[in-house]
Parts: C-alpha cells; structure tokens; sequence
C-alpha cells in the first residue's frame, strides 16, 4: 500500500512538473489573443496593483518608425508576453525589431509581432524596439503580461498611448 501512495505521489510530481517546465521557455500561441498565461491553477492578480510599468520614451509615432519601449519592475519575475495593440480595434501591430537576451520573437499572426521570454531566470528590468508598419494603423498601445511564479501572474499591463 505504502508502494502504491509513493507511486502515486511520483507520478502525479513528475506529471507536475513536466506541466510547469513546458511554460519555462515562453508562452505558447495560445496565449496570443488574450494574453493570458496558460500555467496550471494560476492566480490573476488585479492589474491595477502591480509593481510593473511598461515605458515608452515617445508620444507619437510615424509609419515605419521605430519606438523604444521599457519595462520596469520593483519585484523579479520570470516570464512576460508583450505585444503592440491598435486602440481602434485592438488588434496586434508591428514587429520587434530589437529584444533583450533571454526573450524570443513569436508570431502570432504576422512574424515578430509578440515577445516572450525564453527561460525562467529571473528579470526586472527589460528594454525592446518597436517598428510600425509602413502603412498607417492609428494610435496604439503596448500591453504585456507578467508571470511572477507558476501560479502568480498579472494580465495586460499597458503603456500611455503612442498617437500615429
């Protein structure tokens, strides 16, 4: 009997494990329309009271154009999506066309179009580049969800909008 618990506790830990390191080397494409972490039992915290600013050093951008884009944190954290949204219809925008060790380009509907991270380590502070479309796509904003452990995490922290 004592055989058959430690089984069953070892199977149901490896099978846990397994689970949580699939998400240690980024987000997976399912989490490209509403950003959300797809980790197991999970706990969203409220936006609102998050230790996470995302930064943009520009108001305005031009089609083509480039925008700087940082993020800050007063806490650690391991794992991150961002994206560029239109403000008209929210839908995603651009491409990364600068990232920061440690994160990797998806593309989840046009190549290099969202970031994540690429392993678990540790981050606070991360800076990337933004490049518009050549055609213009009005205003947007950045958005970008922040995993604090497997089961902590807060959703679509956004930027000040960048006005075309």
């Amino acid at each position: 009997r004592a055989c058959i618990t430690i089984a069953g506790w070892a199977c149901t830990t490896l099978c846990l494990v397994s689970y949580a390191a699939a998400f240690s080397h980024g987000a997976s494409l399912s989490a490209c329309t509403d950003m959300m972490p797809r980790h197991l039992r999970v706990q969203l915290h409220s936006s609102g009271n998050t230790y996470v600013t995302l930064h943009t050093n520009m108001s305005f951008y031009v089609p083509g154009g480039k925008v700087p884009v940082t993020v800050r944190s007063t806490l650690d954290f391991m794992g991150f999506l961002l994206q560029a949204r239109k403000v008209s219809n929210n839908e995603i925008a651009g491409t990364f066309v600068f990232i920061p060790p440690g994160s990797k380009l998806l593309t989840c509907f046009e190549d290099g179009d969202t970031v994540t991270h690429t392993d678990k380590s540790l981050k606070r502070n991360l800076s990337f580049v933004w490049k518009a479309p050549d055609q213009p796509i009005g205003d947007i904003k950045f958005f970008i969800s922040v995993v604090q452990s497997y089961f902590v995490y807060w959703t679509k922290i956004e930027s000040a909008i960048v006005a075309q």
